[in-house]
């Protein structure tokens, strides 16, 4: 196998020309693809058989000119899958979560492509099958698995269901004492349900007409649908909705929020149709979430500048929100993530110089303890668990190099409890690798913060290829974590970088602002600068670069694709938002309302529309080289629709003036997460590091 010139006589899709010219601010906007959105998106979404046949063709002959153009990968691909399927332990069993008598769990049996939902008896260690997922979906293509909770008297089992990748979950219930599969659905909800103490109903979101979660119903089990109650409608199309329970089982949270709002209402879980308690309405830059102990709350808020959040504590009844008491204070550059309440703890998780710590104070003693660990790049995540009144934290760790490690803490005796670490069965040398945490400078002088992996024998001399990934959006943080799929690029001599780019929190909220909105070319110019960077330091060289990034992180990849395409032998972008002007126009699509904060809104604000139009990456495609490209979608995808990515790539190709690949893989079955099975997804893994060990030149097997 060689690079793709071999295959640059193969002729790809060459769709029609629909000129369509619109005009918003006094400006000409031009779209030659725009009749590659289906009219009927919403019809689609539920059921891709109505698809219309001329965008179906079109895309049938991009997913066939992808197979063309790699086919030469075939053997490549079916040895990466062998590969990372050696290191899956196929027969595994994730760690029983305890609650009360029993403690449920998730098992896989060998071959299998979906988990089985499990119970153990904690007195008499009986093992019980509640709901295998494998039968269940034995007749689905698709078969995307929600939530699965269980009613406080352990007899309901509800579990959501979507088959089709757009996430519209159907919930089902299944009685644990008859061992049956009620005869009872909710349709359109996003797949959670949460018990009332009654372990008669519950609580779920609605999705509306347009895929967006407005409403929050009261289901009673044994009645239809049509006679669920509304408890709350978000009558703001720019937020999202969702469903909580506090730690102590005492509230339901209902939380509507955006990227800059929060706004929760709790519920008494003794009478879900009693009247919800506004805590504290929204406002403009003010976030909080809430939890609850011994009828006093604690709220994790960005209230009075605490830009990285701070703890404080009030009681129920509320009153003026500054009559509270500060229970761990503001702290620039120390991002406080989340928080847990325990009868007797709080814990929270805090990030500062991009490396995560958690930290508990018991209530009584007031003492802190802390766990965090050596090396320079790791994740730490917090595993709530059910219960309440208990002394043992769960919590996992892992490294770059070190496989996932769960822990149990106790959180009374300040011990840590080794209870499962990943096993690789083809094996896997923590030594045969070598990991770092270094900081490239930005072009405004900051900072940023790189994590690295390459194999010991990897010669750093500038020879060898490169892997970089980014996201930078949503203040989401890329955690420096195992993958056991990667190795596959690792032990071919790919050094392995994650770029810790601002529009993450990777850094602190200030990371994140810098950027976003008008400040959101400091992401591209961020990811830019690490590749430069890992050039001048010989971890690669111009031209020798893989880049990688979804949704909008696939944004982030079409806009260094017109910036700096020479640095890069390869773009892979995975359902990538990259028709950013026209999505936030378009106030109808699922999440173009909520979006708005993030990107600014371009119908109503002149300076959004110019800022966003000058760096979406569709409307930026110009007469220029490209690098190699593979864009991916789903067809139902609710979050990045098809027609971006398929217009996308149409353009550029219509454009570009080298003779670079530029292919599109869409998968016609699934959504914005790709495949579900945990197989079926292995085999897409395969078909993107095929495509960067092509794009790269790399000598293979």
């Amino acid at each position: 196998m060689k690079d793709f010139t071999n295959n640059l006589s193969l002729s790809p899709p060459i769709p029609k020309i629909n000129k369509k010219i619109v005009k918003f601010h006094g400006y000409d906007k031009t779209d030659n693809y725009s009749w590659m959105r289906a009219d009927n998106w919403q019809e689609v979404m539920k059921n891709p058989e109505k698809l219309p046949k001329d965008i179906k063709l079109h895309l049938d002959k991009e997913n066939n000119y992808t197979k063309e153009m790699m086919a030469d990968t075939l053997i490549l691909q079916d040895n990466l899958y062998t590969e990372i399927r050696s290191r899956m332990q196929e027969k595994e069993t994730t760690v029983p979560q305890k609650n009360g008598i029993y403690s449920y769990y998730y098992s896989y049996k060998k071959n299998n492509e979906y988990p089985i939902y499990n119970r153990k008896n904690n007195d008499t260690k009986k093992k019980t099958i509640l709901l295998d997922y494998n039968k269940i979906s034995k007749d689905e293509s698709y078969f995307n698995i929600g939530s699965t909770t269980h009613s406080e008297d352990h007899r309901y089992i509800t579990y959501g269901v979507d088959t089709k990748g757009s996430e519209y979950f159907d919930i089902y219930l299944f009685d644990t004492i008859n061992n049956q599969i009620l005869n009872e659905k909710i349709e359109n909800s996003t797949g959670t349900a949460l018990w009332a103490k009654d372990n008669l109903s519950f609580l779920y979101v609605r999705l509306d007409e347009n895929h967006r979660p407005d409403s929050v119903f009261y289901h009673l089990l044994g009645t239809p649908q049509k006679e669920d109650v509304m408890l709350y409608k978000e009558k703001d199309s720019g937020f999202f909705l969702s469903i909580d329970k506090t730690q102590s089982s005492k509230y339901f949270i209902l939380s509507s929020h955006t990227h800059e709002k929060s706004e929760i209402r709790l519920i008494d879980t003794n009478n879900p149709l009693s009247e919800s308690l506004l805590l504290y309405p929204r406002e403009n830059n003010y976030l909080y979430s809430v939890e609850e102990n011994n009828n006093e709350l604690y709220i994790l808020t960005n209230q009075n500048n605490c830009v990285d959040f701070s703890i404080i504590k009030t009681r129920i009844p509320l009153s003026d929100k500054k009559d509270f008491k500060v229970i761990v204070p503001h702290k620039n550059g120390r991002l406080i993530k989340n928080l847990c309440v325990f009868k007797n703890y709080i814990v929270w998780l805090e990030v500062e110089n991009s490396l995560p710590k958690i930290i508990i104070k018991n209530l009584k003693s007031d003492k802190n303890y802390s766990i965090s660990f050596r090396e320079e790049a790791y994740s730490l995540g917090i595993l709530q668990g059910y219960e309440y009144e208990t002394n043992i934290l769960r919590f996992v760790y892992s490294s770059m190099t070190t496989p996932m490690r769960i822990y149990d803490f106790n959180m009374e005796k300040n011990k840590r409890t080794l209870i499962k670490s990943q096993k690789i069965p083809s094996g896997h040398k923590k030594s045969d690798y070598i990991t770092k945490r270094i900081y490239a400078e930005s072009s405004d002088k900051k900072l940023i913060p790189i994590s690295l992996i390459y194999h010991k024998n990897t010669k750093i001399d500038a020879t060898s290829p490169c892997l970089l990934y980014g996201y930078g959006a949503y203040g989401i943080s890329i955690p420096a974590s195992f993958s056991s799929s990667r190795l596959s690029l690792i032990d071919r001599n790919f050094v392995y970088a994650v770029a810790h780019i601002r529009g993450g929190k990777d850094c602190g909220s200030a990371w994140y602002s810098d950027g976003k909105k008008e400040n959101k070319i400091n992401t591209f110019n961020d990811f830019i600068c690490v590749a430069e960077y890992l050039c001048k330091k010989n971890y690669t060289s111009k031209g020798n670069i893989i880049a990688h990034g979804g949704s909008a992180g696939g944004m982030l990849m079409g806009a260094i694709a017109n910036m700096a395409p020479s640095l890069f032998s390869g773009i892979i972008a995975e359902v990538p938002f990259v028709d950013v002007l026209e999505t936030m126009l378009d106030s109808e699509l699922p999440l173009t309302p909520p979006e708005w904060p993030e990107w600014g809104n371009p119908i109503t604000n002149i300076d959004d529309y110019k800022i966003i139009s000058s760096y979406s990456p569709y409307d930026n495609v110009k007469k220029q080289s490209y690098p190699n490209i593979l864009a991916t979608a789903g067809l139902t995808d609710p979050r990045v629709t098809y027609w971006e990515p398929a217009k996308w790539v149409a353009k550029i190709r219509s454009m570009k003036t080298n003779k670079s690949a530029i292919m599109l893989n869409v998968n016609m079955d699934s959504g914005h997460g790709g495949s579900s099975g945990r197989f079926d997804r292995i085999k897409e893994i395969a078909l993107i590091y095929a495509f960067a060990i092509k794009a790269a030149n790399v000598e293979t097997e």
